[in-house]
């Protein structure tokens, strides 16, 4: 038997797996972070495909809607149409002295908060600046109105004029445009409506004698006998052949138009005691006045009443001339003094500053004067502002204006809830298209505040409001109520549905939208009951508005939906 021998492989060694090589600390965290973001990512993609599924889900239910009809019955009541915004106040009454030269701060007599009153001295500056202004100016007024006076004068003097009534006794004769010069010789004017008589009387009369005694004159060449006045005694040394001195006495009496110069006469006077005055010879009658008229400009001539023997009147034309610069001249000049004038002016003005007394009561709301300091031109050194009554300007549009009237009332409100009343002082209907906005132009109003407590501070805001105009006992609905829809012509009527069992005889034919499943009716149909009546609409405040025509009081009228909805 044979032997079987089991023989046993020898066993296969496996190669052991390489060392892996260790990793450092900074490649451990890479790693961690490689991890930490991976499951970030994988949460955000995960939130993103559930939050897709409620939003598919969301987009494609079937919602449901419940509308329920709200209505009012119409109402008698009373309602005002109110007109509010706002303004800013500031004092009525402010000034502020601004110096317009330099100088020195002499004195001052108020402090900022102080109360002043008109006229009260507030400072004292010393500026020779401004004295020097003043004196400037006034020596160029000066100057000028001379200059006028003298404009004046030559225009005045291209017009000769009789300075007094009389005849014309000697006459030049010009032609028409001729040139005329100064000083050329027009006429002779004689005073012959009075005559004068110079007459000597003896020395042993001088008491006798006095001026405005009675004379009797006697002219042998008419017959007939004047009254005269003595009108002047000239006590001088007439000495007679006979070795006698006699003094001057000038006698005057109206001429009656039939006497003339170079006529003999004589006049006799009466003593106190009666006797009869005589002197020593006969006089010749004299015009009482003759005066050689001669021109004081030149220029051409233009018109003359020269005629010898002619009677003329005092003041009457007797040459005009022309000139073809004087008016310009003298609007020139007057132009000139008129901004000089201006200039002394504000230099007196300027100068007062100086010496400052308060233009308006008030409360000193700055000072920045202290004394032996220097000021500047251009410096505000004194403001001062009249608190006790405040302005606030408003603007009201054109819809209202016409409620706005001088005398009126108006509330006002600061932000404390504290009230005041501002009447109306002012209204300002001339303002542009600058003032328009949206169709709408709004118009400055003025309103004056009593601010007696001082609780009304310049530069703050008011909300204002006041009552346009005001209905009662009428009818009203809540202004939703009132809906606006276009008719088949393309006008626009004022709707309002009214609940009746059956359709009112005034209803209008509208078509009412049609309702889609998941959404709020437009307007009630008559299937709820509801039928639309056309209103003529007059007043509304914030809530209501008032129903002029096309209702009744108790009525009911639709108002709006009710909406509650739900998703599926």
């Amino acid at each position: 038997m044979a032997e079987i021998i089991e023989q046993k492989a020898p066993p296969v060694q496996t190669p052991a797996p390489p060392e892996k090589p260790k990793q450092s600390k900074e490649q451990k965290q890479r790693n961690r972070k490689r991890l930490r973001t991976l499951i970030v990512t994988v949460i955000v993609l995960v939130l993103v495909a559930v939050g897709g599924v409620f939003l598919y889900r969301f987009l494609t239910a079937q919602g449901s809607v419940d509308s329920e009809i709200q209505s009012q019955p119409a109402m008698l009541s009373s309602i005002q149409s109110t007109v509010q915004g706002s303004g800013n106040a500031r004092a009525k009454e402010s000034a502020a002295i601004t110096l317009t030269q330099g100088g020195t701060v002499q004195e001052v007599y108020v402090t900022a908060g102080q109360t002043v009153t008109v006229g009260q001295p507030l400072y004292t500056i010393r500026s020779q600046e401004a004295e020097d202004a003043v004196t400037t100016a006034q020596e160029k007024v000066n100057n000028l109105q001379e200059d006028m006076a003298d404009l004046v004068e030559k225009a005045n003097n291209l017009t000769v004029r009789a300075p007094f009534a009389g005849k014309l006794v000697e006459v030049t004769e010009f032609q028409t445009d001729q040139n005329i010069s100064e000083g050329e010789a027009v006429c002779t004017l004689a005073n012959d409506r009075q005559l004068k008589l110079s007459l000597y009387f003896n020395y042993l009369y001088e008491g006798e004698i006095s001026v405005g005694q009675t004379a009797q004159i006697s002219i042998p060449a008419v017959m007939a006998p004047f009254t005269g006045t003595v009108e002047t005694i000239n006590k001088v040394s007439y000495i007679s052949p006979e070795g006698s001195t006699y003094f001057e006495v000038i006698i005057v009496f109206d001429n009656p138009g039939t006497l003339t110069e170079g006529m003999v006469a004589t006049a006799t006077l009466t003593a106190a005691d009666g006797s009869p005055i005589y002197p020593y010879a006969n006089g010749e009658t004299e015009y009482y006045e003759v005066r050689k008229i001669s021109t004081e400009a030149a220029g051409p001539l233009v018109s003359q009443d020269l005629l010898r023997y002619a009677n003329v009147e005092e003041g009457q034309a007797l040459l005009v001339m022309g000139s073809d610069t004087i008016d310009s001249d003298i609007r020139a000049k007057q132009k000139e003094i008129d901004e000089a004038v201006e200039d002394l002016t504000e230099a007196q003005k300027a100068l007062s500053n100086f010496n400052a007394t308060a233009p308006i009561d008030g409360t000193v709301t700055s000072c920045t004067l202290t004394p032996g300091a220097e000021v500047r031109s251009g410096d505000t050194v004194i403001t001062i502002s009249n608190n006790t009554n405040m302005v606030v300007e408003i603007t009201v549009d054109d819809r209202n204006i016409s409620f706005v009237q001088p005398g009126m009332t108006v509330d006002l409100t600061d932000y404390n809830g504290n009230i005041f009343v501002g009447t109306v002082t002012s209204i300002d209907m001339s303002v542009t298209g600058d003032n328009s906005s949206n169709g709408m132009t709004s118009y400055p109003v003025t309103l004056e505040v009593d601010n007696s407590a001082g609780t009304l501070l310049a530069g703050m805001w008011l909300d204002y409001s006041f009552v346009a105009s005001q209905s009662d006992n009428c009818i009203v609905v809540p202004m939703q109520s009132v809906k606006y829809i276009s008719l088949e012509d393309g006008s626009t009527a004022s709707v309002v549905f009214v609940q009746a069992d059956e359709r009112p005889e005034n209803a209008l034919d509208i078509e009412i939208p049609p309702v889609e499943e998941g959404q709020t009716p437009t307007y009630p149909s008559p299937e709820d009951g509801y039928w639309p009546v056309p209103v003529v609409t007059g007043l509304d405040d914030s809530y209501n508005v008032e129903i002029k025509e096309g209702l009744e009081e108790g009525q009911v009228v639709f108002v709006n939906y009710l909406v509650t909805s739900g998703w599926g």
